[in-house]
């Protein structure tokens, strides 16, 4: 099979934050009255974020991601909230604690603190349920970060259930932020194109990534990236799939590219290696079993299903 000619659907349960059950109903964002009605239904739930980091409930070794009304409001009586959509009849908010609870809450016993990425790799919840946990994540980190106005920098107030807000001197609105990342493996014929960031775990090699630029298309993007950081041009580029990342509010866009040169000349500041793998060297790098110990990302990120299908091809 040619990669470039076609490639197959890479949507897996693995793959974290893609599988939604929400219908985010956003002919009710405006609806004020609705909203209230719908906060306050018993059957609503809610998930909650101290910090960054999603609040479970804890009880029996047994957790859970979201909350009743009436505890949801006990732990935050006056947290940002935003609506999130609705599921089988049920509406699902995402509410922010303050953070000055952060170090109250971690010592709760009915109560777990779990980063959204432990959560995510765990598999703790069904994968619609962590899409709308990193949901939440995102909207309500967007929140702590935009309350002031970019333009007259003046307070801004939320509106439209969460997904806006609008500054009060100048009358601004503002949108909820989504930064594009391009991810991609460039391939030479039997081998793909893979490098190592001076963060990563020993032995961990991944696809190349990085952010898009104003006036650039996904293909500008992928090509100029896999340039700067190791040499490389490259021709084709097929999109293959994205994925939401709430690290803090990216979409990663997952990208194959086409080699047309093969010398790597290393971005030290990007990169503390980049080399090319065989078609064989990846499945056993998915496999766990590279002679020299080189892993791969989790199945929850999208660098290993680009390799898988580089793999599988």
């Amino acid at each position: 099979m040619n990669l470039f000619d076609s490639t197959r659907d890479l949507t897996s349960q693995s793959l974290g934050f893609v599988t939604t059950t929400l219908d985010r109903a956003a002919w009710r964002r405006d609806d004020a009255s609705w909203q209230q009605t719908a906060m306050a239904d018993p059957s609503s739930r809610h998930i909650l974020i101290c910090k960054d980091t999603p609040v479970l409930a804890f009880q029996a070794e047994r957790l859970e991601a979201c909350f009743s009304p009436a505890r949801a409001a006990d732990l935050a009586p006056s947290g940002q909230s935003v609506f999130l959509g609705m599921d089988n009849g049920v509406a699902f908010f995402g509410r922010h604690l303050d953070t000055s609870h952060f170090d109250a809450l971690k010592l709760r016993t009915d109560l777990k603190l779990i980063d959204m990425r432990s959560i995510a790799m765990q598999g703790l919840f069904t994968p619609g349920l962590i899409n709308a946990i990193g949901t939440a994540k995102a909207m309500l980190l967007w929140h702590q970060r935009h309350g002031f106005c970019s333009q007259c920098g003046q307070p801004t107030v939320a509106a439209s259930a969460g997904w806006k807000r609008i500054c009060q001197a100048c009358s601004s609105e503002h949108f909820p932020r989504t930064d594009p990342v391009v991810i991609m493996l460039a391939i030479d014929g039997e081998r793909c194109l893979m490098g190592r960031s001076p963060q990563f775990p020993e032995g961990r090699y991944s696809c190349l990534a990085g952010f898009m630029e104003p006036g650039e298309t996904i293909e500008d993007a992928v090509r100029r990236e896999i340039f700067e950081e190791t040499g490389i041009t490259t021709g084709q580029v097929r999109y293959a799939q994205g994925q939401p990342w709430p690290f803090p509010g990216s979409l990663m866009i997952g990208c194959l590219a086409e080699a047309t040169s093969t010398e790597i000349t290393i971005d030290a500041t990007e990169l503390a290696d980049a080399r090319w793998f065989t078609r064989e060297e990846v499945r056993l790098i998915l496999r766990g079993e590279h002679p020299r110990a080189i892993s791969s990302p989790p199945p929850m990120a999208i660098a290993h299903h680009l390799m898988r299908l580089f793999a599988e091809g």
